[in-house]
């Protein structure tokens, strides 16, 4: 166990300390975050590991839809306005089922952000995930803090100039990379990359990989914490989502005030010192540059490396963890209560040790009930009715369609030998890719017989015809009633498709027109 005076204390200081904030913009100051360790370290790169695998990789996986479709497992076929998700296809007049998945998405941002903070800001969020990949190479070529900072104060040199060049050259390859990838989306990915390499690809490709190379460098290395702080709404939005009872990284001072480098000194002077040291590892490490002893900040994306490292202080100093940690604002007020003697005194480390260094009973502790509440089940049901109304939709939805227009002028034609007839559009949606015979019937219509336009066959009450994979079939439709049957000016009937080889069927009532004495 190390006394305190053996804790490096590191240099650091918060950009937005509470002492030099400013309530507007304020000139950037370059952060260095020093290198983390420890579980949540471990966590976020497990994220990142797996969103830039799937942002990556997804998609050059194959998906074999049978010899009529394509077979990129993932793809938004902008052409034929198709988007193909594994087994699942959406057509546009499906747009309902991407509305609802956005639907999904921001109520469980919402429930994520009234549970557990801001997490999806310091885990999953593309900005922080970028910005840690950056890190990572900008840490391998430059070195750890104190070696940035000393370069980056150090006049030009070829080692600098080298060092930078390389740092650059390689976030602009990921910017590329990240901007090629986005590309890939949309057409096949191996015929694309072919395509970009050779400079036969669209000029429309070609600009979306330079505007994506040129966001991604420019958020994901050079301003960093600024888009989180100016830039992103959510900080913002987020403070509406959270009561009492969310989870936010929060620094306990009352068990870390009064804070002291020299606490065998200060005790044998008889003054109460807390558990925090000063060391400024909790500012070091955070990639925003804030110090959490200043209390909750916009700036916070709770991704909790302060958390791993005051952990690892607290370790060295054989004192327990959580100084900082995942906290509720209802526990910390009921803590900082003891501390206080009810907010009538400041805080007293006594007040929270037992005379043998043990916490006292009276502490309150995190438990997952916590963040369960009313408005939790109420998100959480919100979610999955939403998901659950998806799910039903996709397996029970049909995918044989049916419209029919019909003509407006003129509404219908005496024919010489006095029959009526009704000239219609009729449009057959095919929403498998496969081929398929299906059969038109007319159904309701006495003595109604159909002729097709570019069909050789006589007038009947029913025809096949063949619907090519995904594709929509027009056909020009003339249905025909003999005088004597018709028995009103205006008759219902219905337009009725059937796949020969399945179940599947699809009708439309649509209207015949007569003139009044026709009956």
């Amino acid at each position: 166990m190390l006394d305190q005076m053996q804790v490096e204390r590191l240099e650091a200081e918060a950009v937005n300390s509470a002492k030099t904030r400013q309530p507007l913009y304020a000139a950037r100051k370059k952060i260095f975050p020093k290198r983390a360790s420890g579980r949540f370290r471990q966590f976020k790169w497990l994220v990142m590991a797996i969103t830039l695998g799937i942002y990556y990789l997804t998609p050059w996986l194959r998906w074999d839809r049978g010899a009529f479709a394509p077979d990129q497992a993932v793809l938004l076929d902008l052409a034929n306005r198709r988007f193909y998700c594994f087994f699942v296809e959406i057509w546009p007049q499906e747009f309902y089922y991407v509305a609802g998945l956005l639907m999904m998405a921001g109520v469980g941002l919402f429930l994520i952000t009234s549970t557990v903070g801001r997490a999806w800001c310091g885990y999953a969020c593309p900005q922080t995930v970028w910005v840690d990949l950056f890190l990572v190479v900008e840490r391998a070529i430059e070195g750890d803090r104190n070696a940035r900072i000393k370069l980056d104060a150090a006049p030009w040199s070829a080692r600098k100039l080298f060092l930078r060049v390389s740092k650059h050259a390689i976030w602009i390859a990921i910017a590329v990379a990240t901007g090629g990838a986005w590309i890939f989306y949309f057409a096949d990915a191996p015929t694309l990359l072919g395509e970009v390499v050779t400079g036969a690809a669209a000029p429309v490709a070609y600009v979306t990989v330079l505007v994506l190379t040129g966001t991604t460098y420019v958020f994901g290395g050079l301003m960093r914490e600024q888009v989180c702080t100016y830039m992103c709404p959510w900080p913002r939005i987020q403070a509406a989502m959270l009561d009492e009872n969310s989870l936010t990284v929060t620094y306990n001072d009352w068990r870390g005030e009064p804070r002291s480098r020299h606490a065998k000194k200060a005790t044998a002077a008889g003054q109460s010192v807390g558990d925090c040291v000063d060391c400024n590892a909790c500012v070091a490490v955070c990639p925003m540059g804030i110090d959490i002893r200043d209390g909750q900040q916009l700036e916070c994306i709770t991704c909790a490396l302060c958390i791993d490292a005051c952990d690892s202080v607290m370790d060295k100093l054989g004192r327990e963890r959580g100084l900082i940690s995942y906290a509720t604002l209802a526990d910390y007020n009921a803590n900082m209560a003891v501390a206080t003697s009810g907010g009538t005194s400041p805080v007293d480390p006594a007040r929270v040790r037992t005379a043998s260094g043990n916490f006292v009973d009276g502490l309150a502790h995190f438990h997952l009930g916590k963040i369960f509440r009313l408005r939790t089940y109420i998100y959480l049901g919100v979610w999955s009715a939403i998901g659950l109304v998806l799910v039903y939709s996709l397996l029970t939805r049909e995918r044989l369609e049916l419209n029919v227009l019909h003509d407006r002028n003129p509404q219908f034609v005496t024919l010489s030998d006095g029959s009526i007839r009704n000239g219609y559009t009729v449009k057959l949606l095919n929403m498998i890719p496969e081929p398929r015979t299906i059969e038109v019937r007319l159904e309701g219509l006495d003595g109604g017989e159909m002729s097709v336009v570019g069909i050789d066959q006589p007038p009947s009450r029913s025809f096949p015809i063949s619907v090519e994979p995904d594709r929509l079939k027009t056909l020009k439709v003339f249905v025909r009633q003999p005088a004597g049957q018709i028995k009103k000016p205006i008759q219902s009937f219905e337009f009725r498709i059937a796949d020969r080889a399945g179940s599947e069927s699809a009708a439309y009532t649509a209207s015949f027109n007569a003139p009044e004495n026709s009956k």
